[in-house]
């Protein structure tokens, strides 16, 4: 066991690695991915025309096969050549175009292995990318956010990370808590020989930066919500009694006939789910199975379920049959659960349906009318009014991780107490630790203040062959 720990490939070892860059699944082209020091020479071991590869110009392709250690050839391949420092993590780098397919990708990525390479660990390529400074840590998280973007929006957001704005609204609040905190340890160091007096001293230099970086991080942290639902989305059941119509607004919501619609109470005997895209919101749409007394020991089981969904949901749809108005059941359902988790809706309305009751939406699932409206208050229901108000959020500058958001948080706590202790009237060199710790919070965040184990623990989220 401790041999095997010991053996374990570390992160900074710097040695080339290769990996599958692409899905392993039937398709036109599969990508194998080979980086490090010397790759390019070492990738020609496993090419049919080394010489050709190993003096190939930066950004060049070059035609052969990749061949395993006999020689036989594995792939007709294209080789793509990156000299360092011009690639994506900085380092020499090799991309082989290979056909597609499951088989062909493994095959690949053994003939490299066989000429020297080690399989790289998950988001070692990313890992590399920032230790050589071609990205900060804001940078590599926003890659998997954009891997695993549900809605155009949500990539909209991820590629303004990508692209820096948050590195440089972290950056700017950084820089202004920076230039007071250096006026503070100035005024600390000097003024005694410049003869400045004892309250003169306590009055904290550039308090006007110091504020200015306060109402930066409450944006950023007021805008983490909205960030991280567009990230992670949110669930969204569809609830009601037996035939109110929940199957069909699922489906009228998913654009597919994806649940069973039948006039016989209880045919949805389990919950159903698809992602959707509302307002640009990623949204787990979940139809459930009709909520009454159940008889039937499958179809009990059926509601059991549904309700363990419901207690689980993000928002509610409750939906009521207006064509036989609100029954005592619905009433009893509506009073139970928390309002600001539940959306009444009063299907029907073509059918000659009874107005809808107050605070109901009221919608036909069978010809669509209402929907529009109904998606409009799902999304004002899960993200709240709309989001001018986070600012530069919305263009990519808004903080999207727990890490994130617990640093800042971090940082904002320091800039309060750095304020409260000069609002006190305490001494400065009692604020400059509360300023040096939110510049050092904010550094974690980049990249610039960080450790060995919190950068394995990110990277090693990441895909392998990110």
């Amino acid at each position: 066991m401790l041999a095997s720990i010991m053996n374990r490939p570390s992160y900074g070892d710097g040695a080339p690695i290769a990996a599958i860059a692409t899905p392993l699944a039937e398709s036109a082209l599969s990508v194998v991915r080979a980086g490090g020091p010397g790759s390019v020479a070492l990738a020609a071991k496993a090419f049919s025309r080394p010489e050709v590869l190993a003096a190939a110009p930066a950004s060049s392709a070059v035609h052969g096969w990749l061949v395993g250690p006999g020689g036989e050839r594995i792939d007709e391949v294209v080789a793509v050549v990156f000299r360092a420092p011009r690639s994506f993590t900085g380092e020499d780098t090799v991309e082989f175009m290979c056909h597609g397919g499951v088989a062909t990708a493994k095959a690949a990525l053994r003939a490299l292995v066989g000429a020297g390479f080690r399989e790289a660990l998950p988001g070692e390529f990313s890992f590399r990318s920032f230790v050589n400074g071609k990205m900060d840590l804001t940078r590599a998280e926003s890659i998997m956010e954009l891997v695993g973007a549900k809605t155009d929006e949500a990539r909209t957001r991820a590629v303004g990370r990508l692209a820096g704005a948050l590195e440089r609204e972290i950056n700017e609040a950084k820089d202004l808590l920076v230039r007071a905190l250096t006026a503070t340890e100035i005024l600390l160091d000097y003024s005694e020989d410049d003869g400045v007096g004892e309250d003169e001293a306590g009055i904290l230099p550039d308090r006007e930066a110091v504020e200015a970086a306060a109402v930066r991080l409450e944006a950023l942290a007021a805008g983490y919500r909205v960030e991280r639902l567009y990230r992670d989305g949110a669930t969204v059941a569809v609830a009601g009694r037996p035939n109110a119509g929940k199957s069909s607004l699922f489906n009228r919501l998913v654009k597919e006939e994806r649940s069973i619609v039948s006039d016989v109470p209880g045919t949805t005997r389990d919950w159903i789910e698809a992602w959707i895209s509302i307002e640009g919101i990623p949204v787990r749409l979940v139809d459930t199975a009709g909520l009454r007394h159940a008889d039937d020991p499958v179809e009990r089981v059926g509601v059991e379920r549904s309700r363990a969904m419901l207690d689980g949901a993000d928002l509610t749809l409750y939906v009521v049959d207006g064509t036989t108005g609100l029954h005592p059941e619905d009433a009893a359902f509506l009073a139970r659960h928390r309002k600001e988790a539940l959306l009444p809706v009063w299907n029907k309305i073509d059918a000659g349906a009874f107005a809808p009751a107050e605070g109901f939406v009221g919608v036909s699932a069978e010809t669509g009318d209402g929907v529009g409206e109904l998606a409009a208050a799902i999304a004002r229901s899960i993200a709240g009014p709309k989001t001018e108000a986070a600012g530069d959020s919305a263009r990519g500058a808004g903080i999207a991780s727990e890490r994130q958001k617990g640093l800042v948080d971090r940082a904002i706590a320091a800039v309060g107490e750095a304020l409260r202790r000069t609002d006190a009237g305490l001494a400065l060199d009692l604020v400059a630790p509360e300023l040096r710790e939110a510049v050092d919070a904010l550094g974690e965040i980049t990249g610039e203040v960080s450790t060995e184990d919190i950068l394995e623990n990110m990277f090693g989220r990441f895909c392998v062959g990110k």
